[in-house]
């Protein structure tokens, strides 16, 4: 089960998952345009899990007909951040390129919209959670994709390129978290892909709790607020 708050917080209804699935497939309506959906909340909040479930879920063993493009892939690359002096903050909104972002979901946007038979192929940046380096042109979004899902953590910030974001998504839903489990979870992320006990607390104790606090300041913009249940 999931729990549903609308935007003025004086709603409380439960949703089921069917029901998110549902909710996901009128924004693709009849497909002749194509529909961005995003996942916004903070790190560890469970933003790809939910992104994936619903695109495995929505395509069932059909034609895929969404696709999963997530922010991460826009990242500034760490020599970079090294450049900029931003390499122990990596993470924050100006770690990311967000006009680059931006102007892909427009891109999606200005080229999906059709009948969905053309053989363009739009080419996403994606990640890599071992190396922490976004991989240029590892996602193909085919014409095919009446309804793309992404996700990150400040879809709806209101500063800079990041406004340029919000405007492209037809609706932004905000995924949270019990904060010490958010926490928990993050902590273990971070030992997975290489960092010890310590180094891991202090990182999400530190860089990544200013960034999940800059993200929680953004809730009241999503459309959908969901949490497990």
């Amino acid at each position: 089960m999931w729990v549903s708050f609308q935007e003025t917080a004086t709603l409380v209804c439960v949703l089921t998952f069917d029901d998110l699935l549902e909710r996901a497939r009128l924004l693709a309506g009849d497909g002749r345009r194509r529909a961005l959906l995003g996942i916004a909340g903070s790190p560890g909040a469970g933003k790809t899990t939910l992104a994936e479930r619903l695109v495995r879920e929505l395509n069932g063993a059909g034609e895929p007909w969404v696709a999963h493009v997530p922010m991460d892939g826009f990242h500034l690359a760490d020599a970079e951040l090294e450049r900029l002096g931003r390499r122990g903050r990596k993470g924050a909104p100006d770690t990311f390129d967000a006009a680059g972002y931006a102007a892909l979901l427009r891109r999606l946007r200005e080229e999906g919209d059709g009948d969905g038979d053309g053989d363009g192929v739009v080419y996403a940046p994606g990640f890599e959670r071992v190396l922490e380096q976004p991989l240029a042109g590892a996602l193909p979004v085919p014409s095919t994709a009446r309804l793309i899902v992404t996700e990150g953590n400040y879809l709806l910030l209101g500063t800079g390129a990041w406004r340029r974001v919000r405007a492209a998504l037809d609706e932004v839903w905000f995924c949270e978290l019990a904060e010490a489990e958010r926490v928990r979870r993050l902590v273990a992320r971070h030992e997975e892909f290489g960092k010890g006990h310590e180094a891991a607390v202090a990182w999400v104790s530190g860089t990544d709790q200013r960034n999940a606090d800059l993200v929680a300041a953004t809730r009241d913009r999503a459309d959908l607020v969901i949490r497990p249940g």
